[in-house]
C-alpha cells in the first residue's frame, strides 16, 4: 500500500523536475528521461501520473498559474485592500523571486513559445491573461470610469509581461526585474491617480 501523501510528494518531484530540464534543455529537448532523471523516479510514473510528457508539461505550467495566484492572495492579505495596494501586490506577485527564477523563467519564456502552437498550453496563456486584466481592471475601477479602467488595466498588463519578458532577456536579469518593478509599479499609480 502506498504511503499517504506519496502521490503529491511524486507529483511535485516531476513538476520540479520538468522545470529544471526545461531550464538546462529547452522544452523542445526536454523528455521522459531527462525528467525521470532528475526527479529520480521510473519513467513509467510520468505516464502513471500525467498520460505523458505533454500532461507534465501541462501540470508544470499550471503550477506556476497557481504560484503566482497563491503569491498574489498572500500579498492581497497583507494589505489595507486599497486600489493601490492591490496594484502594487499585483506587480509584486509578477515580479516575486520565484517568478524571476532563471528556472521559473525559462519554464515561462518555453510556455510562451510553444503556446502559440499548442492549444492546451495556449488555453493556459489565455486564462493566465485573464486573471492579470481582471484583477487590475478591478483595481482601477474602483477609481476610474469603466472605459479608462479597461484602458488602463489593458496598458499596466501589457507592461508587466513586456517589462518582464526584457528582464528575463536580459544580462543582468536581477538588476532589470528590479527596474521593471518600480517602473511598472510607478505607471499603475499614476494612472489610477490621474482620475481623482
Amino acid at each position: 500500500m502506498p504511503k499517504i501523501g506519496m502521490r503529491d510528494t511524486r507529483r511535485q518531484q516531476l513538476i520540479e523536475a520538468t522545470m529544471a530540464s526545461i531550464a538546462e534543455l529547452g522544452m523542445q529537448k526536454t523528455t521522459i528521461i531527462s525528467i525521470s532523471r532528475r526527479a529520480g523516479l521510473s519513467s513509467g510514473i510520468i505516464s502513471h501520473y500525467f498520460g505523458g510528457k505533454e500532461g507534465l508539461i501541462e501540470a508544470a505550467l499550471r503550477y506556476l498559474l497557481e504560484q503566482l495566484g497563491k503569491e498574489l492572495k498572500e500579498r492581497l492579505a497583507l494589505s489595507d485592500g486599497t486600489p493601490e495596494q492591490r496594484l502594487e501586490c499585483i506587480v509584486e506577485a509578477n515580479f516575486s523571486d520565484f517568478q524571476q527564477s532563471e528556472m521559473t523563467a525559462k519554464t515561462w519564456l518555453s510556455f510562451w513559445a510553444r503556446s502559440m502552437h499548442e492549444p492546451g498550453l495556449q488555453r493556459l496563456q489565455q486564462i493566465n491573461n485573464a486573471r492579470l486584466y481582471s484583477n487590475l481592471r478591478y483595481a482601477f475601477a474602483a477609481r476610474l470610469p469603466k472605459e479608462a479602467a479597461t484602458a488602463a488595466a489593458r496598458q499596466t498588463a501589457s507592461m508587466i509581461d513586456g517589462f518582464w519578458l526584457r528582464s528575463a532577456l536580459s544580462k543582468d536579469p536581477t538588476e532589470g526585474f528590479e527596474a521593471a518593478k518600480i517602473l511598472c509599479k510607478d505607471f499603475a499609480l499614476k494612472t489610477l491617480n490621474s482620475g481623482s
